[in-house]
């Protein structure tokens, strides 16, 4: 069922500020940062690199935590849950897709996307149902026996997704997941994530560098451009205080 309600937030991040030492210095990678993406978005984040990018999906998928500011997800504030309770949340309502694929060399393709379900109350039965679904859904349902290395990559990557949504999260991370395809490989994995956003209302951020894989999204945020205004909004913020 397609679910796309744009009014409802699904993200919103408050004055995110995100730094980190290296050696004696800081390096500050977010400074007062501001973002709301709502329901059934497929957004995409785009800029140079250095900007963030990453480190605002680890922060939206409970991988990282902010140095100061708010990270809610929902209706669930998730920067201030414990390590457990963040870990119960993220394998419930993220799933995640990177450059990468990550697989593990030793797992079918069927043994890949069950991963995440082990973190579920699911027994071994409903485990590979729900497995035999996601791959069925991203077109990889006769290559379940397969290992990684009988794969290409963009078969990789489609089993990549599976695994994403296996647990039917409401939002997908992607960082990068078309870098390491060829063009037409690309665009049928960009064409699957388009899917899963238009036909099962999934919420997607894409990070990428691609303008051909933006087009797929349905807004653009070039980070750079986007930094920039909100630095302005808060001078100008400033100077009505005056």
């Amino acid at each position: 069922m397609k679910m796309n309600n744009q009014n409802k937030i699904a993200i919103h991040l408050n004055k995110i500020n995100k730094s980190y030492q290296k050696g004696n210095n800081k390096v500050v990678v977010h400074d007062d940062f501001n973002l709301s993406i709502a329901e059934g978005e497929f957004v995409a984040l785009m800029g140079p690199s250095g900007l963030g990018k990453s480190t605002l999906l680890h922060l939206i998928g409970g991988l990282d935590l902010p140095t100061s500011g708010s990270v809610t997800i929902g209706d669930r504030r998730i920067d201030t849950l414990s390590e457990a309770l963040l870990s119960t949340w993220r394998a419930e309502n993220i799933g995640f897709v990177f450059q990468s694929h990550h697989l593990l060399p030793v797992l079918t393709a069927q043994g890949n996307v069950e991963l995440p379900l082990l973190l579920t109350p699911l027994n071994s039965k409903q485990r590979k149902q729900h497995a035999s679904l996601a791959l069925r859904l991203v077109g990889m349902e006769d290559r379940s026996k397969h290992l990684p290395k009988e794969l290409s990559g963009g078969q990789e990557q489609r089993v990549a997704i599976a695994r994403a949504i296996v647990s039917d999260p409401k939002i997908i991370l992607c960082d990068e997941p078309t870098g390491n395809l060829d063009r037409k490989t690309a665009d049928e994995v960009l064409t699957l994530l388009a899917t899963l956003n238009k036909d099962f209302g999934k919420t997607i951020v894409m990070v990428t560098h691609d303008l051909r894989a933006s087009e797929y999204a349905s807004r653009v945020i070039n980070l750079e451009q986007y930094i920039e205004k909100g630095k302005q909004s808060q001078l100008s913020a400033a100077e009505v205080n005056l």
